[in-house]
């Protein structure tokens, strides 16, 4: 390998860390240091290609009232991504077909705790919904999963 090449092949190594930040999510969390089932829905996020930023809170309730999330679809946790909330244990493939698709929303629930969904792993549990929280607070089915 001559110099020129070397530098070359130096240079595109130096990008590929920018290259894959910009493709990486961040997603930070509002979650009880006590709940280990959140913890769970964040490494579910990590090996789904989310970056991800926990902040311990004892309530996570004043992050969900700032998201306009309506209390009723209330879950144990909050997260926010690129200016969507996500309440509760929404999987990583709705979070991603949320950024793709970009709706004018809020963003996504999983109200209460879901058996069944990422985190909430309970082996024969029913289907589950996770809601589009629209602009205007209303409510709509976004996805329907069946846990495996």
């Amino acid at each position: 390998m001559n110099r020129r090449e070397f530098l070359a092949t130096l240079a595109l190594a130096a990008a590929a860390p920018a290259a894959l930040a910009v493709e990486t999510p961040l997603v930070e969390v509002w979650r009880s240091p006590t709940c280990g089932c959140c913890g769970e829905w964040v490494k579910h996020l990590q090996k789904n290609g989310f970056a991800t930023k926990v902040h311990m809170v004892d309530d996570t309730s004043a992050m969900r009232r700032a998201l306009g999330i309506p209390a009723e679809l209330g879950s144990c946790h909050t997260a926010k991504v690129e200016g969507y909330a996500i309440e509760g244990h929404v999987p990583a493939s709705d979070i991603k077909r949320l950024l793709a698709q970009r709706p004018r929303a809020r963003g996504l629930a999983a109200p209460g705790m879901p058996a069944g969904s990422p985190g909430m792993d309970v082996p024969g549990s029913p289907p589950y919904e996770v809601v589009l929280v629209a602009a205007d607070g209303a409510a709509s089915v976004y996805s329907r999963h069946v846990p495996r």
